[in-house]
């Protein structure tokens, strides 16, 4: 009985303990949660992450598309991309050091990659691919400029706009240009 007595008061105590940090967004707001995780803190790893798939599809872009149009805007996709990226980590460091990497924002990051191999011509299926994947970043900028506490990621979050819209625009043109699409 004893034994039975020890056991249900260690269960109550594992239960009402709190195992790991909640990875909910702090909506600074009154929450007196002391584990909730930071809305920029969501936002940067998020971003990094839909960065570090538009990188890998442009470095793609670089080996297999046809047009010098689109392997230029993949260099500067590259270059824009990895200093934002580098830029992210030194504030997430800055503001948030010995945080766990988060599951980040659940917002629609549109597509990760180029679809494989079809009849369809590389560039269009990059095109297409790109498309998406920016207004992924766009969803998540225009959210982040409601959201975010620190200025510098508001500020990161105009720019992104401000590029990826003109960079959609552009491969818009090229789908209708190249392809009649």
């Amino acid at each position: 009985m004893r034994q039975l007595a020890l056991f249900v008061a260690l269960f109550v105590l594992t239960a009402c303990s709190p195992a790991a940090p909640t990875v909910a967004p702090h909506d600074g707001h009154g929450s007196d949660d002391s584990q909730a995780v930071p809305y920029d803190a969501l936002f940067i790893d998020s971003m990094i992450v839909h960065h570090q798939g538009a990188i890998e599809m442009a470095q793609e872009a670089l080996q297999k598309a046809e047009h010098e149009e689109l392997k230029a805007l993949a260099e500067a996709i590259l270059s824009t991309q990895q200093a934002e990226i580098d830029q992210m980590r030194a504030w997430r460091e800055a503001w948030y050091p010995g945080l766990p990497a988060t599951e980040g924002l659940h917002i629609h990051m549109g597509d990760m990659s180029v679809a494989p191999d079809d009849s369809r011509p590389y560039d269009l299926r990059f095109l297409e691919a790109m498309i998406s994947h920016h207004e992924g970043a766009l969803a998540m900028a225009q959210d982040a400029l409601q959201k975010a506490e620190h200025e510098e990621i508001r500020a990161l979050a105009e720019a992104i706009i401000a590029t990826q819209q003109a960079e959609i625009d552009r491969m818009k043109e090229w789908q209708i240009l190249w392809y009649g699409e």
